[in-house]
């Protein structure tokens, strides 16, 4: 369990030690052993069906294709030993360049080899596209999804590896309870993270995102629709309750995070054009943890 731990907090730092910037050697006497840097037929490399980028923008991969005519692959593909073909490799980060590599006309490209399993093979894709946003929120949350379901994470072991909060992990896996019609704007991009979440837990999400795309609603306009919808569409004021602003799913958000940073609970209060932070913490213990975090 301690060296899995170790794996993960290894490659929780990024892929600048795993995409190293080792010279590209033509093949000697087909060494293609683990963390070897070689060149490979690009027929011999195959797509990872767990990839969690789904998406790929045609306009992006035409223009990478144009620049790898002319000036070649510059950046070696991340490969594994592909577990389904004992003579091929499978992509582990770099499909996207596989592809347009593709569309070049290229026979060969530069490769590096990794003894990964399937978990970390899951990782490595991840913070790969996340780290240059590359991915949709769904595919996201859905990569996420599969660490926990299928190599048993935690939420709090996504967040380590991938550098995230633990909020941001559990806050992208509620978006997944949205219904299929309202995940299908969020991949398309017709509609927001802030949208989205505006949309957690209304029955009727569907009728309501078609409408904030059909409007071109911003997310201050969808929040305030959402919130007249939970109450029938009045705006009428009850007498007999205080006036509360409803709080914004983003301050709400940003609250969790900082929650999460400090662990503890924090409320973010709007004064006019300024506020307050509030910190709130149950035992000595917790203040001096609060106060390690902040260095005092």
């Amino acid at each position: 369990m301690n060296e899995v731990l170790r794996s993960r907090k290894k490659l929780g730092r990024g892929l600048s030690a795993l995409l190293a910037d080792d010279p590209v050697d033509e093949i000697k006497d087909n060494d293609f052993s683990p963390g070897s840097t070689a060149v490979a037929p690009i027929a011999h490399l195959e797509a990872n069906p767990d990839q969690p980028r789904k998406t790929f923008d045609q306009k992006d991969l035409d223009t990478l294709a144009a620049s790898i005519k002319e000036k070649g692959l510059l950046q070696p593909i991340l490969v594994r030993h592909n577990p389904r073909n004992p003579d091929g490799y499978e992509i582990i980060a770099g499909e996207r360049r596989w592809r347009a590599s593709q569309m070049a006309a290229l026979h060969e490209v530069p490769i590096i080899v990794k003894d990964f399993s399937d978990a970390e093979t899951l990782e490595v894709a991840i913070i790969e596209n996340v780290q240059r946003a590359d991915l949709n929120p769904v595919e996201e949350a859905e990569g996420y999804v599969r660490l926990i379901d299928n190599h048993d994470y935690t939420q709090e072991q996504v967040a380590q590896v991938i550098g995230k909060s633990r909020s941001h992990i559990a806050n992208m896996i509620r978006l997944l309870k949205l219904p299929v019609k309202t995940l299908t704007y969020l991949r398309t991009g017709e509609l927001s993270m802030g949208h989205a979440r505006a949309l957690i837990g209304k029955p009727d999400a569907d009728r309501l995102a078609g409408e904030i795309v059909k409007k071109g609603l911003s997310v201050r306009d969808a929040e305030n629709m959402t919130s007249k919808n939970d109450t029938g569409g009045s705006s009428r004021k009850d007498k007999n309750r205080p006036d509360k602003r409803t709080k914004d799913v983003n301050t709400a958000a940003l609250e969790a995070d900082l929650g999460a940073a400090f662990g503890a609970k924090v409320k973010i209060i709007e004064e006019g054009k300024g506020g307050r932070l509030e910190i709130t913490y149950n035992t000595l213990e917790e203040l001096d943890g609060i106060c390690e975090r902040l260095g005092v």
